[in-house]
């Protein structure tokens, strides 16, 4: 072992840049007692927030009922993986607001009707690089062209 760490920790900024190019994420949020999770695709406002749309369900009632939400993006390439985590407070938009977010590059990946848009207000950002070794590649076959 090396006193090398292959985990470093992102900037403020590496984190914002990294969810301005992403669109593919995870929603954490609580309802009756229980936390779920659900990939989601979203779009970042010129506020700094996560803007998603919705449809109802269990997901809107959850942010509706607590406030309190986590998301989190990654990204995994050959030798490097990275990973933002942020903690925030959901609002579904209406009216003005909400007509705003038409301008943003958010466009549901599957073909249902989400009339409800929600921001998440975001408390605290963290992000985290980490360097893969993955010592066991050698064992994987290896494709032939």
């Amino acid at each position: 072992m090396s006193d090398h760490d292959p985990v470093t920790e992102l900037s403020e900024e590496e984190c914002w840049e990294m969810l301005h190019d992403d669109e593919f994420g995870r929603l954490a949020y609580h309802l009756a007692d229980e936390v779920h999770l659900v990939p989601v695709n979203y779009a970042l406002d010129g506020h700094r927030r996560i803007v998603i749309r919705t449809a109802e369900g269990s997901k809107l009632l959850g942010m509706t009922m607590s406030a309190d939400v986590a998301f989190e993006i990654d990204t995994v390439a050959e030798d490097e993986a990275r990973s933002v985590v942020l903690r925030g407070r959901a609002h579904e938009l209406h009216g003005a607001e909400a007509d705003a977010t038409d301008q943003l590059p958010l466009r549901p990946w599957v073909d249902t009707a989400k009339y409800h848009v929600v921001a998440i207000e975001v408390d605290e950002l963290t992000g985290r690089r980490f360097e893969l070794t993955r010592p066991w590649r050698h064992l994987r076959p290896h494709e032939t062209a």
